[in-house]
């Protein structure tokens, strides 16, 4: 079951209704990332969850659905420690958060949901909305997240088995034609076009991968956070972040990270304070 807030009419005393979970929704548990770990090899490491996981899902539902959001937000975060992977979790879990007027958080669990279901409007439309709420400049983006709204269509996991399923399509279209002279001209436009459509998606998943490996952002999930000009807390003031903005990572020196805002403005933070997700 995916709670879904109504976005253009959404208030926060308003408590989003409820719509049944789709198929595409499936929990998998996973002791990695959730996208490919390389840019050649696909690793689909999944076990089937044990029975109190889709429980506690749908207690975490419930408690939302009675206005408990604190209790929600706690059975959705157990569950995403065991390993859970599922956009449903991450949106349900990012509302409960939203509701708490933790706008990092709820930041942080929608982009974690639409990097596993870049297509979903509703996480994108949430995701919109919150952003809207977080006080500060928003991050310029960079040439990366041109290119990633483009890539953005397609998961990285998405990419990487459209390119082996292309090149392998490829290959036995050679074989066949090795094997088949006779067919050789039949054959001459679907090869032609399946070696320009393995070219395109190999290098797709080039640039996706390149997106997903790229410096990370942080996103604050304290109320108020302040950067400072060096790796110790001593160190002057830099500038001042407020919960839910999202910092692009230039560095990282043991607990600290050095960042730089929407402003251009560059500082330290204790690791701590933010959430680290992957670039674009």
């Amino acid at each position: 079951m995916k709670i879904r807030l109504r976005i253009p009419k959404f208030t926060p005393n308003q408590r989003g209704g409820f719509r049944q979970k789709a198929g595409n929704f499936n929990f998998k548990k996973c002791s990695g990332l959730s996208t490919a770990a390389t840019i050649v090899v696909l690793i689909l490491a999944g076990n089937l969850f044990a029975a109190d996981v889709p429980a506690e899902f749908n207690a975490a539902n419930r408690l939302y659905a009675e206005g408990r959001f604190a209790a929600a937000a706690g059975t959705y975060e157990k569950i995403l420690q065991s390993g859970a992977v599922s956009p449903a979790l991450y949106f349900n879990y990012g509302n409960a958060e939203f509701k708490l007027g933790q706008l990092g958080r709820a930041i942080a669990a929608y982009r974690r949901a639409e990097l596993l279901a870049p297509r979903d409007d509703e996480v994108r439309a949430n995701l919109g909305f919150v952003r809207n709420q977080v006080e500060g400049p928003a991050l310029r983006e960079s040439r990366w997240s041109r290119i990633a709204e483009w890539l953005g269509v397609l998961t990285l996991n998405e990419w990487t088995m459209l390119a082996a399923g292309a090149f392998w399509l490829a290959f036995l279209l050679f074989a066949i034609r090795q094997l088949r002279p006779a067919w050789r001209p039949r054959l001459r436009g679907l090869t032609f076009g399946v070696v320009v459509l393995t070219i395109l998606s190999c290098a797709g998943l080039g640039a996706a991968a390149a997106v997903h490996f790229s410096k990370p952002t942080a996103v604050v999930i304290e109320p108020a956070v302040t950067a400072r000009s060096g790796p110790f807390a001593e160190a002057q003031d830099a500038f001042t972040a407020h919960d839910g903005a999202e910092l692009a990572v230039l560095n990282q020196r043991d607990h600290w990270l050095q960042v730089s805002d929407g402003a251009g403005r560059i500082g330290w933070l204790p690791a701590n304070q933010v959430e680290i997700l992957p670039g674009a």
